[in-house]
């Protein structure tokens, strides 16, 4: 599911366009400090954001104003995002898979290359959780998945056999080339079955789609 940082000389052209938003100035300049080490990087001010822009939001807990401005930047704008928090709550976690965020740094956790791991994933449409919130994650998953399995059947559309197959193995950790070994596909296949997927239903990267996917009792 979640894809390692490839480090590549890259032209200015390719850099990925980053706008960092904190509330303090302390935190945006320890974030800036971070990343600007990075030349895969290029930090902007937020003069305007939209997609094709990764924004880093920073914060202690997911607080409604957080929340506000996730929901904000990802549907409301069509940015990607990177959330820096302290701590996300057991009730939150869902939700803030579903806001369409992929990639999230614990702040004690967030050095110059974490940093860059997610900004380069989230760029990608790709997740990268932190191992403990992934193992919650899972966990989340698990109890959803028992509870669909006592309803009396998975809605009659909207998902196809195929993508919840490859959904469910993205939602046990699976990278492209592991789920593509698993069901006989290409790696192009699952590819463009997660693109179709996200693109029909509007849905930012895989772990929303997880995420959409839970909820609906596909899985």
């Amino acid at each position: 599911m979640f894809d390692a940082v490839e480090r590549v000389t890259v032209s200015t052209d390719q850099r990925v366009p980053v706008v960092i938003e904190a509330p303090d100035p302390i935190s945006r300049a320890g974030v800036i400090s971070q990343l600007r080490q990075h030349p895969e990087v290029d930090l902007r001010d937020a003069v305007k954001v939209g997609p094709g822009i990764v924004v880093v939001l920073i914060g202690e807990s997911m607080d409604e104003a957080l929340f506000t401005r996730l929901r904000r930047v990802v549907r409301g704008e069509g940015a990607s995002a990177v959330l820096v928090v302290s701590a996300i709550r057991e009730a939150e976690l869902l939700d803030v898979v579903e806001c369409g965020v992929g990639a999230v740094v614990w702040r004690h956790e967030a050095t110059a290359e974490r940093l860059l791991q997610a900004v380069l994933a989230a760029s990608r449409g790709q997740g990268d959780l932190p191992a403990d919130l992934l193992g919650r994650l899972m966990s989340q998953v698990s109890t959803l998945q028992r509870y669909a399995a006592g309803r009396s059947g998975a809605p009659s559309s909207g998902m196809s056999s195929r993508e919840v197959d490859v959904l469910r193995l993205v939602a046990e950790g699976l990278d492209t080339t592991e789920i593509a070994g698993k069901l006989s596909y290409s790696e192009r296949t699952v590819k463009y079955v997660l693109q179709e997927l996200t693109t029909r239903l509007c849905l930012r990267n895989r772990a929303h789609a997880v995420a959409y996917a839970l909820r609906e009792g596909y899985l």
